[in-house]
């Protein structure tokens, strides 16, 4: 786990999405990713990138999918480290 306190990672994925709805400000959209030797080459983001989105998802970023990836399996969702976010 890394954190992103101010969001700067999350801003320059693309990721960044205002959660004022939920009064929380500026927050991470859901992903999960796997780097090796500092180089993203998976990520496992969450559909409906939005604003104040009204419900969020969790289907896609979580422990398990990625336990599936590493292990060598399937997990639904797997998306392009190159095409999850811009930035």
């Amino acid at each position: 786990m890394l954190p992103d306190g101010n969001g700067t990672f999350a801003r320059r994925m693309g990721a960044l999405v205002g959660k004022d709805n939920l009064g929380f400000g500026a927050r991470s959209w859901r992903y999960a990713l796997l780097a090796k030797d500092s180089q993203i080459t998976t990520v496992f983001a969450e559909e409906g990138l939005q604003d104040d989105a009204v419900e969020e998802p969790f289907e896609r970023s979580d422990a398990d999918a990625m336990l599936a990836y590493l292990r060598g399996e399937t997990p639904g969702g797997v998306v392009s480290a190159t095409r999850a976010f811009s930035g």
